[in-house]
């Protein structure tokens, strides 16, 4: 029928959803089907669907028998607090299309004590819709494993091949990515790591081994020439995405920051029970009453206080390991925080009378996040004259010909894996030779400059090599980017 024919008026016709159904009708429907989709994404049905794949988890741990390492920050959720041998910091973002790369910030030194330990791992994540598995797990461990095994073995006598998933990247991709892996290796031998140190780990190379919940569990067996890393995504893909009414959400802790209202994994572990049986209207109140309440879990796992290699002065910790710690034991405290720690006073007093009570150096940070990182920014230019104040506060104690004992200078933040690591990074760079060594003639006053008054340069590969010293020294230590941008900013463009 022609549209002349229709009613004699072609602007008759249908011409949008809106001439079809009464505009009313039209509004309520939208605000339904909105209501059902943010219902299918509440709290209680993420909670619900971690849950669920956290059964999975534990079975292919069993299966393989082998430790289970969460990258950070998603695998946390899915793995409980008593199962969780470590933590990883595989980012996808390294591993995005066109984007790959080896990480200098995030070496994951500790996955390889881990794995000589065990002979091999099961590194835990997951993705949101639309994927059957993170980036992170096809394309940036799979690099990490090939520049390491490269760095540690000869090819002669070893399989350094780099592994991708086959069904996930494509063979251009892994072309691609293949062709980068000597810059990737080059930026590594840079670090200066002790590959003697790193060898002792493990005795074979990696291999990374792929499973999801939609794939068979692989026999390992078949593979006795390497230590197997397995690449494990905890959530399924959903049968039908797009119905609302599925309550199983692919990926539910992704991006966690968005929805957890201040939850943390060890919240959910330790009240689990009663955070799935409650009602969707209860849970906004129950989980503030859980964040109120005394955490019989810490919401982090504290470190202990650990010495940066191959220095014999710079320390790094949480600042409630302080309590643990004699205040004597200590010639300086740097603290990155709000506040002092209010029993700090109380400690320093402690300090018998015929020790020296150690020097505070307070760089007034909020708690954490952009905020306490840019607020490090300010502060760092303090580190380098307050070391130096330590130092000739010693000298008359020693002769002139003796060489003073090196003086022990802790640096500690909330979870001593970020700020007090940037602190300590500035101290490395600034104060400490290429021999681990602390001296006057080390130290700069930050008059002016971007060299050691030794006549180092400082650019970003000798800061590189400075922070790998903190990361091979101190596994969970992961400075936040802004953390690193307060620092360079410090060191390079000042």
């Amino acid at each position: 029928m022609s549209q002349e024919k229709y009613n004699g008026n072609s602007a008759s016709l249908p011409t949008s959803t809106s001439t079809l159904i009464f505009p009313a009708a039209s509004l309520n429907l939208s605000k339904s089907l909105s209501a059902i989709s943010r219902s299918s994404h509440s709290v209680i049905n993420r909670l619900a669907s971690i849950d669920c794949d956290s059964v999975f988890v534990q079975k292919v741990a069993h299966h393989y028998k082998l430790p289970l390492v969460a990258n950070e920050r998603c695998g946390t959720w899915y793995i409980p607090p008593e199962l969780r041998a470590g933590s990883a910091y595989f980012k996808s973002t390294d591993g995005h299309q066109g984007q790959w790369r080896f990480s200098s910030r995030r070496l994951n030194l500790q996955v390889l004590d881990i794995v000589g330990k065990n002979g091999g791992c099961i590194l835990v994540d997951s993705t949101r819709r639309g994927k059957s598995m993170p980036d992170a797990l096809s394309k940036t461990v799979p690099v990490w494993c090939a520049v390491m095994n490269r760095l540690l073995f000869k090819p002669e006598h070893q399989d350094l091949r780099l592994y991708t998933p086959e069904d996930v990247v494509s063979l251009s991709e892994h072309a691609q990515i293949e062709a980068r892996l000597d810059r990737f290796l080059d930026e590594a031998k840079r670090l200066q790591l002790d590959l003697s140190a790193l060898r002792r780990k493990i005795s074979k190379p990696l291999r990374p081994v792929w499973i999801t919940p939609d794939t068979f569990l692989p026999d390992l067996s078949t593979q006795p020439f390497h230590h197997p890393i397995i690449c494990l995504t905890a959530s399924r893909l959903p049968s039908n995405p797009d119905d609302p009414s599925n309550a199983y959400i692919q990926g539910a802790a992704d991006d966690s920051e968005f929805w957890f209202r201040g939850l943390a994994p060890a919240h959910f572990w330790e009240h689990r029970k009663t955070l799935l049986l409650a009602a969707e209207d209860e849970l906004s109140h129950l989980i503030q009453s859980l964040l109120d309440a005394p955490q019989t879990t810490p919401t982090y796992q504290l470190s202990p206080v650990v010495l940066i290699k191959p220095t014999e002065s710079i320390y790094i910790a949480p600042i409630d390991s302080l309590s643990t710690w004699p205040a004597g034991d200590w010639d300086a405290i740097v603290i990155c925080a709000p506040s002092l720690p209010l029993d700090e006073s109380e400690e320093i007093a402690k300090t018998r009378t015929d020790q020296p009570r150690p020097k505070i150096l307070h760089l007034h940070c909020p708690k954490g996040g952009k905020l306490g990182s840019r607020a490090l920014r300010s502060h760092l230019h303090r580190v380098s004259p307050f070391i130096e104040s330590i130092l000739l506060d010693r000298s008359p104690q020693h002769p002139p010909q003796a060489e003073p004992p090196q003086p022990k200078i802790l640096f500690a933040c909330l979870t001593g894996t970020d700020l007090a690591a940037g602190a300590a990074l500035v101290a490395l760079c600034l104060c400490i030779d290429e021999d681990g060594k602390l001296s006057k003639n080390n130290t700069n006053n930050m008059a002016g400059g971007n060299e050691h008054t030794t006549g180092g340069i400082i650019n970003k590969v000798s800061v590189r090599r400075r922070l790998a010293w903190i990361t091979q020294s101190k596994s969970d230590a992961n400075p936040s980017r802004e953390t690193l941008k307060a620092v360079n900013s410090c060191l390079i463009g000042r």
